[in-house]
């Protein structure tokens, strides 16, 4: 299991406004996503680098994109 520390840096999306975000970190070289909300308290999940990348090609490529309303 890959353990976060006090030098762990957590970082918000530029765009978290309302503080309801998601935060990321790296962690011995692997992602690391958890809620913002609770930072002391909320878990984290931890992604091995290629399915980051695979995630990452799909956020760009619009895979989760909600269908557009007409």
């Amino acid at each position: 299991m890959v353990e976060a520390d006090s030098s762990t840096e957590w970082r918000k999306a530029s765009r978290c406004d309302s503080g309801s975000c998601v935060e990321f970190a790296s962690i011995d070289g692997r992602a690391a996503i958890r809620d913002s909300k609770q930072p002391d308290d909320s878990p984290y999940l931890t992604f091995s680098p290629e399915p980051w990348r695979a995630f990452l090609a799909g956020v760009l490529a619009g895979e989760f994109d909600l269908p557009s309303r007409r």
